[in-house]
């Protein structure tokens, strides 16, 4: 009996090894690593995919990771999995990750929407008025890099990680991080894991036709998703025992879905990408990944549904992210990341990178003297300035803390694009039908120069010169030419009595207008915002009919209202804050010109001198995220001279160019009201029904 006993006992100790060593196995296949390869603390590296819109999941499944206790020791990232990576790896937390997401405008940062004050009032009018602009240079038409410079993001995540703005290697970050990119010139994938954190990141994420390739240290990168977008390997030359990866890369496409020349093109760029995920899942101890198909790049507008995601997967996986939490030392209270001053104070600036533009232009365009004390949103206001001219492809900037304050460390790269061809369509009742075609040229003369040249190609030809050397702080110097010339029928009652005309039983005639004007100027900015010019203007004016009867001085069958020369100077001052010129709904508006005649040849004139003076006043104003309002003031005169009938103001219209004396007017065609002087104001109220879509409802009031 004994022996029997024993012989079971032996079974039994045989039996209880071999069921215990499958559940031991199952118990470390949960927890994901191997007992026999590592012992005591464990080293946890996180991968981070790139996959634009989608990796919003990203912060998602780091929620679960906090709320699982998993420490991470080192972050790898690729696209916008570098930048959820780089900003967690700098001290934010995935709570604070979103609302930082949620209150970012993914729009502006992805189309470089600089706002309307950023740029120079004829700056904006060529970005206003046309649809299309191409490099041009050596008379060859190009296409732009990309869509956006990433301007406004560069300058968004360098307010993010101002915290860290000192640290140059990314293993000295609260946690170690790089990422991925790549040279555009070799194909070969690039980590980054020293140098300027806000660089290094716009480098990873620069997705190819969407944004231009960033130059680092010389090499020319683009997006690092092209080469890399899941580093798993790296992380793991870094030391992690433990790969923990989130994975937001496309699958492949049914055939039902590839009908479209872009999921085509999307379905082809995906195949290296998941080929070698194969391999790469393998070497990734817990790999999770988001419902993303839902979504695309730019599915910015869905991030509660994809963070979602992102904590849904991650979830699914919380026993084993527990399992690791628990071969850990758990990690030391996260320094808060400190919540910086809006306000700075500058007390120096230093620039490099320019060769054409000189101190003096780029300082203007900052519109910063130093020492000074200013806000975040005032500096990048002025960086948006010189990204708005178009000179230069990159802005870079960093704060350097000093014992004054801070030092304005600015480094560009100015544009090799110094002329651009823009095209655009347009038609109104006044001018008709017309394509408008514009030639810009940069650095004619001078280094900070620039020559533009617009056409109006159809019904009623006309152009605009302008030349002008942009000085900044100090006076700059332009000269303007142009022609505007239409045909227009009006009432004939309404020029008969001004005119001294016949009372014939005529009900319309046509008038013929020809404004030919060149103005030499100089301009300065008063106060940092408004624009100060000063000036002398010649000008052709010429207005006949061919209607009426009559034979003018060249023996021609006509009637001449005026065909004359005259000599001014004149005085202007512009502020412009609206923050959009057709349908504004915050900002105030001024602007003001006197002329001041000198000479004429005008055979009515009395041979006095005269003034013409012309104001717009504006304000408009937001009610709800949708509904504004709109007030508006216009009032002109002239003084001095009472005969030329034909310089008086032309009430009436819309949506044409106002020209100095044609004031618009709904409810009243063209030229429908004539006097001397005149004042109007409008109330609008401006309700934006869907994006780029508004309904306006407008009361105007004028006297003449």
């Amino acid at each position: 009996m004994r022996h029997t006993h024993n012989n079971l006992c032996i079974l039994l100790l045989i039996l209880i090894f071999f069921i215990s060593e499958p559940l031991f196995a199952q118990k470390e296949e949960i927890s994901g690593f191997h007992k026999d390869t590592i012992s005591g603390d464990i080293k946890v590296g996180l991968v981070l995919s790139g996959g634009g819109a989608k990796g919003l999941a990203h912060i998602g499944a780091l929620k679960i990771l906090e709320k699982a206790g998993v420490r991470i020791d080192y972050i790898g990232g690729t696209s916008m999995g570098a930048i959820v990576g780089s900003l967690y790896a700098s001290g934010y937390t995935a709570t604070e990750l979103d609302s930082i997401f949620r209150r970012v405008d993914f729009d502006k940062l992805i189309q470089d929407d600089l706002p309307r004050n950023a740029k120079t009032f004829y700056e904006r009018e060529d970005a206003e008025k046309y649809a299309l602009t191409l490099p041009f240079d050596n008379f060859k038409i190009g296409l732009p890099q990309g869509l956006s410079k990433g301007q406004n993001f560069y300058n968004e995540f360098s307010r993010l990680s101002a915290h860290v703005s000192d640290i140059r290697d990314f293993d000295k970050l609260p946690i170690p991080f790089f990422c991925m990119s790549t040279n555009i010139e070799t194909g070969e994938q690039v980590l980054l894991d020293k140098g300027y954190l806000p660089e290094a990141v716009s480098a990873s994420g620069a997705l190819p036709s969407i944004f231009s390739p960033i130059e680092l240290n010389g090499v020319l990168m683009t997006d690092g998703g092209v080469t890399n977008n899941y580093p798993v390997k790296e992380i793991k030359d870094r030391g992690a025992e433990i790969v923990i990866g989130i994975d937001v890369q496309d699958s492949l496409m049914p055939k039902s879905e590839l009908n479209s020349v872009t999921n085509i093109m999307l379905q082809v760029s995906n195949f290296r990408t998941i080929n070698a995920m194969k391999s790469k899942i393998k070497e990734t101890d817990i790999y999770i990944k988001p419902s993303i198909t839902d979504f695309s790049l730019i599915s910015f507008d869905q991030a509660d549904k994809i963070i979602k995601n992102g904590e849904k997967a991650a979830e699914e996986n919380y026993e084993k992210l527990k399992a690791i939490a628990q071969r850990q030392t758990p990690s030391k209270p996260t320094l808060q990341v400190p919540k910086s001053s809006d306000t700075l104070k500058i007390s120096g600036v230093s620039i490099s990178g320019n060769q054409r533009y000189t101190r003096s232009y780029i300082k203007g365009k900052l519109k910063l003297k130093k020492p000074k004390t200013t806000t975040y949103k005032k500096l990048y206001e002025g960086i948006n300035n010189l990204s708005a001219t178009a000179n230069f492809d990159r802005v870079s900037h960093l704060l350097k803390d000093n014992t004054k304050g801070k030092e304005l460390m600015l480094n560009v790269k100015e544009s090799k694009n110094t002329m651009l061809l823009r095209f655009a369509l347009h038609y109104n009742d006044l001018y008709k039908s017309a394509a408008l075609v514009n030639f810009t040229k940069k650095s004619l003369l001078f280094n900070n120069d620039v020559l533009s040249f617009d056409v109006g190609l159809g019904d009623n030809i006309r152009y605009n010169f302008n030349y002008y050397i942009d000085k900044g702080y100090y006076w700059s110097i332009g000269l303007k030419n142009s022609l505007n010339q239409f045909n227009k029928n009006v009432t004939y009652e309404l020029v008969r009595d001004d005119f001294i005309l016949p009372d014939i039983q005529v009900n319309q005639i046509n008038l013929d207008f020809l404004d030919f004007k060149t103005q030499f100027y100089l301009e300065t900015l008063l106060h940092q915002t408004f624009s100060l010019g000063i000036g002398a203007e010649y000008r052709r004016f010429r207005l006949i009919s061919e209607t009426i009867g009559g034979v003018d001085e060249d023996e021609l069958p006509r009637t001449v209202f005026d065909n004359s020369d005259y000599w001014s100077t004149l005085a202007y001052l512009r502020f412009d804050s609206y923050n959009n010129k057709y349908f504004p709904s915050s900002g105030f508006y001024f602007d003001g010109t006197t002329n001041y005649y000198l000479l004429d040849n005008n055979i009515n004139s009395e041979g006095s001198n005269f003034v013409i003076a012309k104001a717009d006043f504006g304000q408009a104003f937001k009610i709800t995220n949708r509904l504004s309002s709109s007030i508006e003031l216009s009032a002109g005169a002239r003084f001095g001279e009472k005969n030329l009938k034909s310089l008086n103001f032309f009430v009436g219209g819309f949506g044409a160019k106002t020209l100095h004396q044609n004031v618009p007017f709904y409810g009243y065609d063209f030229l429908n009201i004539i006097g001397d002087s005149y004042v109007k104001t409008s109330a609008t109220l401006n309700y934006e029904i869907l994006k780029k879509n508004h309904l306006n409802l407008t009361v105007y009031y004028s006297y003449v």
